[in-house]
C-alpha cells in the first residue's frame, strides 16, 4: 500500500489517468491540456499521435507578462486561454479536445476554457 494513496495530488493523478484513457489528440483535433500550479497556469495544444506540442501559452510567457500584471489569477487564466486560441488559429487549428488533467472544471481551469472559446477555438 502506497503512503500517498490518499493525498490530493495522488487523487488528481488518478483522475488524470482516468480522463487520459478516453481523451487523445490527433492532427485534425489536438488536445488542449491545462496545468495549474499555485501561482501559474499553462496551456498546450498537443498532437498525441506525433507526440508534439503544437502551440503553448502560459502566465510566464514574456509576451503576456506585461498584460497580466496586476490582474487576478482567474483573469490571467482567461487571457492565457485567449492567447493559446490565437496562436492555435494562426497555425490552422480550430477544433480541439479539452483535457482538464484531473482538475475540477471551476475557477482558473474554467476561465482558461472560456478564454479559449472566446478566442475562437471549438470544443
Amino acid at each position: 500500500m502506497a503512503s500517498n494513496k490518499h493525498t490530493r495530488s495522488a487523487a488528481r493523478a488518478r483522475r488524470q489517468t482516468r480522463v487520459r484513457q478516453k481523451v487523445s489528440g490527433t492532427a485534425q483535433q489536438p488536445r488542449l491540456n491545462v496545468f495549474r500550479s499555485l501561482t501559474e497556469i499553462y496551456a498546450q495544444v498537443i498532437d498525441d499521435e506525433a507526440g508534439q506540442t503544437l502551440v503553448s501559452a502560459s502566465t510566464i510567457d514574456q509576451e503576456l507578462r506585461t498584460k497580466l500584471a496586476g490582474l487576478k489569477r482567474v483573469e490571467q487564466a482567461k487571457l492565457v486561454g485567449k492567447a493559446v486560441a490565437e496562436r492555435a488559429l494562426a497555425k490552422g487549428i480550430e477544433k480541439v479536445t479539452f483535457d482538464r488533467a484531473g482538475y475540477q472544471y471551476t475557477g482558473r481551469v474554467k476561465a482558461l476554457a472560456d478564454g479559449a472559446r472566446e478566442g475562437g477555438l471549438k470544443f
